[in-house]
């Protein structure tokens, strides 16, 4: 049995500590206020500040990175924190414009975290689509990690990445069993009021679940942030009407305390 310590800082942050190791998903560490541009006419601004600085975190050994190239997965504090990372897991694509340390993956490709006297960390990519079909021009490309280390009796730590629910994603669950997962949601729709949703609903996000089966499951990525579209509330309400082993496996964790999960 493995316990693993979860922080969730804010919007798609979290640090994960395992074994010795501390990784950082998705560093957004500026104050609330600033209006970031997404591309293509789409922009947002940040709402809230995030639970704890930089100055504030352990030395951290990875960044585990679902794509670089939007503001409310990597900010400029954010940005600034990467050279004193490790290691920087994120895209191909990212990794090219990053440099440095960055690792690059594509989905199903798979990269190592070794160090002496820790477990070894195996990082999957895993498929992610950040909007509707046909849309990866657009947004560009997004990753999710599955992270497998041994003694896990449950099953693997899932980061879904922003992600709608597609054929894809589907495919994690039939490769590994799921024991916590860190569930990017938001219902994110631009414009606000069109059709086309660029993360999942969580009503999605329940569908998934059903499909997944994980013990755990951390819902992230749906706060902090004027573009998204659904709160908590909403994620509340789609979980409380779930089937029972759904609706018991939501973790909520309140924002910047640590908590342990068991994988």
């Amino acid at each position: 049995m493995t316990d693993v310590r979860v922080t969730h800082i804010g919007g798609p942050t979290t640090l994960i500590e395992v074994g010795g190791w501390r990784l950082l998903t998705d560093p957004t560490f500026d104050p609330a206020g600033r209006r970031y541009d997404f591309g293509w006419g789409t922009s947002s601004r940040k709402l809230t500040d995030p639970a704890r600085t930089p100055g504030e975190l352990p030395p951290i050994d990875a960044v585990l990175l679902t794509h670089d190239h939007h503001g409310d997965n990597l900010d400029g504090a954010g940005r600034a924190l990467l050279p004193s990372a490790g290691t920087v897991v994120t895209t191909t694509a990212g990794a090219r414009r990053l440099g440095g340390t960055a690792r690059g993956l594509a989905p199903w490709a798979v990269t190592r975290l070794e160090a002496p006297g820790r477990p070894t960390i195996e990082v999957t990519a895993t498929p992610a689509r950040h909007g509707p079909p046909l849309s990866r021009p657009v947004v560009g490309d997004v990753v999710g990690f599955a992270l497998r280390w041994a003694g896990q009796r449950h099953g693997i730590v899932w980061i879904t990445g922003d992600t709608v629910l597609y054929g894809g994603l589907r495919r994690v669950p039939e490769r590994f069993p799921v024991s916590v997962m860190l569930l990017h949601l938001g219902g994110v729709r631009f414009p606000v009021t069109g059709p086309l949703r660029y993360t999942m609903t969580a009503r999605k996000g329940v569908e998934l679940c059903r499909l997944v089966r994980a013990r755990t499951v951390v819902p992230v990525h749906y706060e902090g942030w004027a573009h998204f579209g659904q709160d908590r509330d909403a994620v509340d309400g789609a979980f409380a009407a779930a089937p029972d082993d759904v609706r018991r496996s939501l973790r909520r964790l309140p924002i910047g305390a640590p908590a342990t999960v068991t994988v």
